[in-house]
C-alpha cells in the first residue's frame, strides 16, 4: 500500500462526480473532438503535428467553449515533453520564472524539452509577452497560447512571429447536437440518469449555443435539473428555454467591434429591422448607450448627409435623450433613430467631397488666400489689398456673385457631386468665376 494516496484519490474522484457536465465530458484525444476539421482532420497540418508530436510554438484563437483549452491537454497527453499549465489572469513575473527554471533544469538532466501552455494569454502584458521571446528562440520552451482576443490586436508581432497561428471556429449547430446526444448517452454524463431528451429542446440549444460547446452543455444539465426536479423522464423545450434563459450573453471585445460594425451596415443599408436586431443585441449585453448614441450621429452625416437633412438633427436629438433620460427609456429614442436612419435615403457625398478636398490640401501647395477675401477689418490692411474687389452676394441681383473663393493651385477643382437622392439634388448656386472657371459646378 506504500505510495498509494487513498485520501488524494478519493478527493480526485469527488471532484470528477462534481464536476460540471462540460467538464467531466472534455474529449481526451482528437478523435473524441468534434469540429475543427481543417485544422484536426486527418493528414491536416495542425493534427500531423500532434500525432509526430513536432509541435512548434502555437497561438489557438477562437471564441468561448471551441475547444483550446481541451485541445492544449490534448497535447500535453500526447507529448513527450513536459507540459507547464498556466494562466495568464494569475500568473506574474515569478511564476514564468519558476517554469524557465524547471524547464533548463529537466533539459540539462534529462535532455527532455517543456511546452507552456497559457492560457488567456492576452492578459499579459507587453513586457510580460516580451520576456517570453528569448526562451522561445533558444528553443528552452515551445508555447501554446490561447487567446478568445483578436492576437493580432492583443499579442506582440515579436511574439506572433515565433508562433504559428490557428483559428478556432465556433462549432456547427450539428456538431453542438452531436456533443449533447453524446452527453446523454455517456456515462460520464447524464447516462445514469435516465433522462432523454426531445428533438426540439435539442435542436433549440445547438441553435441558441453560437457553437459555444461549453455553454450548451451548461444548458443541458440545468434543462435536465429542472426535468428530474417536475418528475419528468424527458427533457422538453420548455426545459430548454427556461436554461438558456439564464445565459449571460457573449460580448468581449472582438463582439463589440463585429456587432456595431454590423449595426451599422444594417443601418446604412437600409434595413430597419436588422437595425433593430443589432441594437437590442447591443443593450442585452450592456453595451454603453452613449457609444450607440456616437454612432448614430456619424452615421447621420457619413451616410444620410444631405438626402435628409433632417437626419443629423434626429440623431443628435436622440445622443441628447440618452443623456437626459438615460436607459431602460432611452432604448425608444435609440430606436426611433435606427429606423428613421435606416428608412432615410442615403449619401455619401459630403463624405466624398470632404475626403477629396482633404487629398489636396495634403497633396497640393498650400496657396495664398487671394486678396479679396483677406481679413481687411485691421486699420491699413486695405492698403495691402485686402478685401479689395470683394463682391457680395447680398448686392447680387442672383444671389450668388461670380467669385472666385480658392487659391489658383485648386480653383476649378470640384469635391462635392449631389447624388440625387432625396434631398441630395443639384441646386442653384454661384455661378463661375469671371475668369474662366472650367469645372465650375453650377450646383454650387
Amino acid at each position: 500500500m506504500a505510495g498509494v494516496d487513498l485520501f488524494g484519490d478519493a478527493a480526485e474522484a469527488a471532484m470528477a462526480a462534481e464536476a460540471p457536465l462540460a467538464e467531466r465530458l472534455r474529449p481526451r484525444d482528437l478523435d473524441e473532438l468534434l469540429g475543427h476539421d481543417h485544422l484536426l482532420g486527418p493528414g491536416r497540418a495542425l493534427r500531423v503535428l500532434i500525432e509526430t508530436d513536432r509541435l512548434g510554438s502555437i497561438v489557438l484563437w477562437g471564441p468561448p467553449g471551441t475547444g483550446k483549452t481541451t485541445l492544449a491537454r490534448i497535447i500535453a497527453r500526447r507529448t513527450r515533453k513536459a507540459f507547464e499549465p498556466l494562466s495568464a489572469v494569475s500568473a506574474g513575473v515569478s511564476e514564468v520564472r519558476a517554469v524557465v527554471e524547471r524547464a533548463r533544469r529537466r533539459l540539462g538532466e534529462h535532455g527532455r524539452g517543456t511546452i507552456l501552455f497559457l492560457d488567456e494569454i492576452h492578459r499579459f502584458t507587453r513586457t510580460q509577452q516580451d520576456a517570453l521571446l528569448p526562451h522561445l528562440e533558444d528553443g528552452l520552451l515551445r508555447l501554446v497560447g490561447a487567446t478568445t482576443e483578436n492576437p493580432f490586436t492583443s499579442l506582440t508581432a515579436p511574439l506572433l512571429s515565433r508562433s504559428h497561428l490557428f483559428r478556432l471556429e465556433p462549432l456547427t449547430a450539428r456538431d453542438v447536437t452531436a456533443l449533447l446526444r453524446r452527453a446523454l448517452a455517456d456515462e460520464r454524463g447524464l447516462a445514469g440518469t435516465g433522462l432523454r431528451a426531445d428533438p426540439g429542446a435539442l435542436e433549440l440549444l445547438a441553435d441558441r449555443a453560437d457553437g459555444d460547446a461549453r455553454h450548451a452543455l451548461g444548458a443541458l444539465e440545468v434543462a435536465a435539473s429542472l426535468a428530474a426536479a417536475a418528475g419528468r423522464s424527458v427533457i422538453g423545450r420548455e426545459d430548454a428555454e427556461t436554461a438558456l434563459a439564464m445565459r449571460a450573453l457573449r460580448y468581449g471585445p472582438d463582439e463589440h467591434y463585429d456587432v456595431a460594425s454590423a449595426f451599422i451596415k444594417s443601418v446604412r443599408g437600409s434595413d430597419p429591422d436588422a437595425g433593430l436586431y443589432w441594437l437590442a443585441r447591443m443593450l442585452e449585453a450592456g453595451e454603453d448607450p452613449r457609444f450607440i448614441a456616437r454612432r448614430l450621429v456619424i452615421l447621420a452625416s457619413e451616410d444620410v448627409g444631405l438626402a435628409d437633412p433632417h437626419a443629423l438633427p434626429l440623431a443628435v436629438a436622440a445622443a441628447e435623450a440618452v443623456e437626459r433620460v438615460g436607459l431602460p427609456e432611452a432604448r425608444l429614442n435609440l430606436a426611433h433613430a435606427v429606423v428613421y436612419l435606416a428608412r432615410a435615403p442615403k449619401s455619401d457625398r459630403v463624405t466624398r467631397a470632404l475626403a477629396a478636398a482633404t487629398a489636396d490640401v495634403r497633396d497640393r501647395p498650400a496657396g495664398a488666400v487671394p486678396p479679396p477675401l483677406r481679413d481687411a477689418h485691421l486699420s491699413g490692411t486695405r492698403r495691402l489689398g485686402h478685401g479689395v474687389g470683394y463682391r457680395s452676394p447680398h448686392e447680387d441681383p442672383a444671389g450668388a456673385a461670380a467669385q472666385e473663393y480658392r487659391p489658383p493651385e485648386v480653383a476649378g477643382r470640384r469635391y462635392y457631386h449631389p447624388s440625387g437622392a432625396g434631398d441630395d439634388v443639384a441646386r442653384p448656386g454661384r455661378p463661375a468665376a469671371a475668369t474662366g472657371d472650367p469645372q465650375g459646378d453650377p450646383a454650387g
